[in-house]
C-alpha cells in the first residue's frame, strides 16, 4: 500500500461512517432523531453529539456536559499557561459570590443599583490608586478588557482634538489626524488606529531604551495634526515599562517650541495593576499632568476572572461629550460611554471583593513574591550559560545588561530592582548560537508543550524582529515548586536538543538543512526560504510578526 503525503482525516472519517452501521454522519450533520429511550452515555462513546447544526430532539443535560467536559480536557492546564497574562485563578468564598450574581447586567442601572454603586467604588479606588489630584475626580467605567477601553481612550483624544481644532477656527475636513506609539504596542493600540480613522505612527524599539521607544524621536513625529501618543506600561514582549516622565518631558519642550500641546494616554493593561503596589516611587499615572487617561486590565494583574478591563480619566472634562449617551428605556435614566452594552457584571463584583479582601498589603504581598519568583527564575536562565534574558527586573535599578555573573537578588524590595511586570523574556545566549546553530529556539517551546508547558517563541517588533525570545509570564499562581520543575525541564530539554545534534550533525554545509528540518519539526506553519525563524505571534500578546499597518517613523 503505498502512503499518502496529504491525508484529510476529517473526509476519510466522513467515509468510514458510510459504510458503518449505526452510522453517526447524521449526528454529525444534526439530523440524527433522538428518542426518549436513547439518552444514554455509552452511546456517545462511539457517535459523536452534533457539531454544525442542531438536532431535532433534545439531549440529556447530564451526559451534554459530560461529553462537552471530555472534549475541554484537551485545553492545557490554566496553570502552566506560562503564555498569559490573564489571571485563571478563583476561590473560595469569591467563586459562590459570584455564582450568585451571575445573570446580572452591568448595563442595567435600574433594575441592578447596588451593582453599579459597586462598579463606582472600583473607579474611585482605581482613580485614588493612580493618584488622580486634588480639585479633579477621576471618572470611568468598567469594559470588557483592555481593547475596549483603550479605544475609548483613543475616541476621547481624538474628540478633544477635534474639538481643538474647531476652537481654533481650523477647516479638519479630510483631515486624517495621526497617535503615535511605539513599535511594540500591543494590537489593540493599533486597532483603534484603524477602527477609527487615524494613523498610526510607529516609533522604533531598542535595548538602549529598554525596548521601548526612544522619547526624543516624538520630535521628528508630532505635528499639529497629532492627537495624543499611546505609552505602555508594561511591554508584553519584555515586560518594561516606558517611561512615562520622560516621554512628557519632551512633549513639554515640543509645545514650549511649537505651540503644539499633546496628550498622553497610559496603556496600562498589566502594570497599572502592578506598579502602584510593588513600585509607588514610579510616575506612570496622574502624578504627570499630561496624562489624560489609564487603561488595564482588572483580568490580569487585578485577579479577576476573565472579561473585565477599566479606564480612567482624570477628570470629567478629557470625557467629551460626544462620547455619552443618555438611554431612558431601561426603567431610569442612565449615562453610558462604552462601546458594549450588556454584559456581565460579576466580574465588576470578583475586582471590589479582591480590593477589599487583599487590600494595598495583599496586592503587594502577591505581586513581590510573583517578582522575586521571576528574579529567581531570570537569573537561573543566565547562569546555565544557555540563555540570555532581555527582562530587566533581576538587575539592580539602572543596570539593564548581563554583567557575566549571576544577579544578586537577596534584596528583597522591589524597588532595588528596575522596575517591570514579573516577566522573563529570554533567548539563546550567543555562545549557545553559535556552537548549535542549527538548533531552533522554537524546538524549546514545542519540547516543553509535550511537559505541559505553554511557553510561547515569538519575534520581537520591528526593527528587532530578528530576534526571537521566548517569553514567561509568572503569575501569582506559578508557585515556586512548579518554578523550580520548569527550570529542571528547560535544562534537560536544551541538552536533549544538544545531544540529538551532535549525533546528526555531520559538517558545516549541513547546519541550514538541519535547521529546517527542526523548524518544520516544532511548528505548525510552512518555512519561509528567506525567514525560516519566522512563525506566527501567539494569539494572547495580541502583536504581529514583526509587521504592522501603521507609518513607521
Amino acid at each position: 500500500m503505498s502512503l499518502s503525503d496529504d491525508v484529510n482525516a476529517e473526509t476519510l472519517l466522513a467515509k468510514l461512517q458510510k459504510t458503518t452501521p449505526d452510522s453517526a454522519v447524521g449526528l454529525r450533520a444534526g439530523n440524527q432523531n433522538t428518542t426518549e429511550g436513547s439518552h444514554d452515555l455509552a452511546r456517545y462513546i462511539h457517535e459523536p453529539i452534533p457539531k454544525f447544526r442542531m438536532q431535532e430532539a433534545a439531549i440529556d443535560k447530564r451526559i451534554v456536559a459530560s461529553v462537552i467536559r471530555s472534549e475541554l480536557d484537551l485545553d492545557g492546564i490554566p496553570s502552566l499557561n506560562l503564555a498569559s497574562f490573564v489571571n485563571t485563578f478563583i476561590e473560595e468564598p469569591a467563586l459562590s459570590l459570584l455564582a450568585d450574581n451571575i445573570g446580572k447586567n452591568l448595563a442595567d442601572g435600574d433594575e441592578y443599583p447596588a451593582l453599579q454603586t459597586i462598579h463606582q467604588r472600583c473607579v474611585a479606588i482605581l482613580s485614588n490608586l493612580w493618584n488622580v489630584p486634588k480639585g479633579e475626580l477621576g471618572v470611568g467605567t468598567a469594559t470588557t478588557g483592555s481593547s475596549e477601553a483603550i479605544h475609548l481612550g483613543g475616541l476621547a483624544m481624538k474628540r478633544r482634538w477635534e474639538a481643538a481644532q474647531r476652537a481654533k477656527g481650523r477647516d479638519i475636513k479630510g483631515v486624517t489626524p495621526n497617535i503615535i506609539m511605539g513599535s511594540n504596542a500591543q494590537v489593540a493600540l493599533e486597532k483603534f488606529a484603524r477602527y477609527f480613522d487615524v494613523t498610526a505612527r510607529l516609533l522604533p524599539v531598542d535595548a538602549e531604551n529598554s525596548y521601548g521607544f526612544n522619547p526624543q524621536d516624538l520630535k521628528k513625529t508630532v505635528d499639529e495634526n497629532t492627537i495624543g501618543v499611546f505609552v505602555i506600561a508594561g511591554s508584553t514582549y519584555t515586560g518594561h515599562y516606558q517611561d512615562v516622565e520622560a516621554v512628557s518631558d519632551v512633549l513639554d519642550e515640543i509645545e514650549k517650541e511649537t505651540g503644539i500641546s499633546v496628550d498622553i494616554h497610559v496603556d496600562g493593561a498589566s502594570g497599572a495593576l502592578v506598579a502602584p503596589f510593588v513600585t509607588p516611587s514610579l510616575k506612570f499615572d496622574f502624578r504627570i499632568d499630561r496624562v489624560k487617561s489609564i487603561n488595564t486590565s482588572g483580568h490580569k494583574f487585578g485577579l479577576v476572572t476573565v472579561g473585565l478591563g477599566w479606564i480612567i480619566w482624570r477628570d470629567r472634562k478629557y470625557l467629551p461629550e460626544e462620547l455619552l449617551f443618555t438611554l431612558h428605556y431601561l426603567g431610569g435614566s442612565e449615562d453610558t460611554y462604552t462601546l458594549n452594552f450588556s454584559r456581565p457584571g460579576f466580574p465588576v463584583i470578583h475586582q471590589y471583593y479582591n480590593f477589599v479582601s487583599l487590600g494595598l498589603e495583599g496586592y503587594r504581598n502577591l505581586h513581590s513574591a510573583s517578582l522575586a519568583n521571576a528574579r529567581l527564575f531570570a537569573t537561573f536562565l543566565e547562569a546555565t550559560g544557555y540563555f540570555e534574558v532581555l527582562s530587566d527586573i533581576h538587575r539592580p535599578k539602572g543596570v539593564h545588561s548581563y554583567t557575566g555573573k549571576p544577579s544578586d537578588i537577596t534584596n528583597q524590595d522591589p524597588e532595588f530592582y528596575n522596575p517591570g511586570l514579573p516577566v522573563v523574556s529570554f533567548r539563546f545566549s550567543k555562545s549557545f548560537r553559535e556552537q548549535y546553530p542549527m538548533i531552533p529556539q522554537q524546538a524549546v517551546s514545542t519540547l516543553l508543550r509535550v511537559r505541559g508547558y505553554i511557553i510561547p517563541n515569538y519575534p520581537m517588533p520591528a526593527d528587532l524582529e530578528d530576534i526571537e525570545v521566548l517569553r514567561v509570564v509568572v503569575r501569582a499562581s506559578l508557585s515556586v515548586d512548579i518554578l523550580d520543575m520548569l527550570m529542571e525541564h528547560i535544562v534537560a530539554t536544551v541538552q536533549k536538543l544538544t545531544s540529538s545534534v551532535k549525533d546528526h550533525y555531520t559538517a558545516e554545509t549541513e547546519s541550514d538543512k538541519l535547521y529546517k528540518t527542526l523548524l518544520a519539526l516544532t511548528t505548525s506553519n510552512p518555512l519561509d526560504s528567506e525567514h525560516p525563524q519566522y512563525w506566527d505571534f501567539q494569539e494572547e500578546t495580541g502583536t504581529r510578526s514583526g509587521h504592522s499597518h501603521g507609518t513607521k517613523c
